[in-house]
């Protein structure tokens, strides 16, 4: 059981370092991220700090 939650945890930590990535990632090239927040609402994040919701209009796949 301890094992399962060790997996977890750098299951997590990995997670996180993605996203980090993708941020820095996104700045450097003046672009932005899309995620599930903890709502459950789509977000674009831009370089900038921006947020902005995707709504069903914005998908070209709706």
């Amino acid at each position: 059981m301890v094992r399962l939650m060790d997996q977890i945890k750098d299951l997590q930590k990995l997670i996180k370092l993605t996203g980090d990535r993708a941020k820095l990632d996104a700045k450097a090239n003046e672009t932005y991220i899309v995620y599930k927040n903890a709502e459950g609402q789509i977000i674009k994040e831009y370089h900038d700090g921006q947020v902005i919701p995707v709504t069903g209009q914005d998908s070209p796949h709706a």
